[in-house]
């Protein structure tokens, strides 16, 4: 069994577990509720998680091997209790090596790291995604340049592992402008949100399309930098010449978030 991968939205900080002000009390009730059914919604549960992060960044790919990785409270402001969460999924080591020797011989220089922890792009969502942490997580760093041929190429070296039970997962923002969530933006949003999904449905121009993403409307104002975007470029060249959806899409903090689903 091929499992498909994905592309989500981890919200803002710690958001699925505080009262939320901003936007009303349900602001990120919908997005926790997708979150919650994805594993009931694979063909088969995985046996591994494999997570790119748009909070982990490396000049080489890096991949996380701690049989028991600590949480890293990558954010701030926010509640105490938010600083209490735990989860305490186990890392794979065995895997991890097998990711970095997969990325080394498609000729992508990789690292393991013994001691990094999950980052909140990771343990936050996985959280809905996992109640139980009863599924082994690795997470795999992007590469610090962001640049969209190389994190394609990441993805198809990777794509083996869909076919041994490991579930491919980009963890970012279809939208991630901190100054650009308000009504103002709204309709750029929808904008880009809207041409993002053509792109990634078809597969014939989705890899041109990601590598020239800066071209498409309001892009820039989407992500004024593409760390946020950059783990959809993994899950996308995983599932290479498969069709991609939408998977998710809602209106939070006044703009259009997606997910999305490739292959399966």
């Amino acid at each position: 069994m091929t499992l498909p991968t994905l592309f989500i939205p981890h919200g803002a900080g710690p958001c699925f577990f505080m009262e939320w002000t901003r936007g009303g009390k349900g602001e990120w009730d919908r997005t926790a509720a997708w979150l919650k059914g994805l594993i009931a919604g694979l063909p088969e549960r995985p046996k591994a998680i494999l997570i790119v992060s748009g909070h982990w960044e490396e000049p080489a790919f890096t991949v996380g091997s701690a049989e028991r990785p600590p949480l890293i409270y990558d954010y701030y402001g926010f509640p105490e209790h938010t600083y209490q969460l735990r989860f305490d999924a186990p890392g794979a080591p065995a895997l991890a090596h097998r990711i970095a020797d997969l990325l080394t011989k498609a000729g992508l220089p990789a690292a393991e790291d013994p001691a990094r922890g999950y980052d909140h792009g990771v343990f936050v969502p996985l959280k809905l995604v996992t109640p139980d942490a009863d599924i082994p997580v690795v997470q795999l760093s992007l590469k610090s340049d962001l640049d969209p041929e190389t994190h394609l190429a990441v993805g198809r070296a990777l794509a083996p592992l869909r076919d041994e039970g490991v579930l491919i997962v980009g963890s970012g923002m279809s939208w991630h402008n901190m100054r650009g969530f308000s009504p103002a933006f709204t309709a750029k949003s929808q904008a880009f949100d809207a041409w993002l999904g053509e792109a990634m449905a078809d597969p014939a121009r989705r890899d041109e399309a990601i590598r020239h993403w800066d071209q498409g409307p309001y892009a820039r104002e989407a992500h004024p930098r593409e760390e946020h975007l950059a783990p959809l470029f993994v899950a996308a060249g995983a599932a290479r010449g498969e069709p991609g959806r939408v998977a998710f899409r809602d209106q939070v903090m006044d703009v259009v978030v997606s997910g999305y689903e490739f292959g399966g």
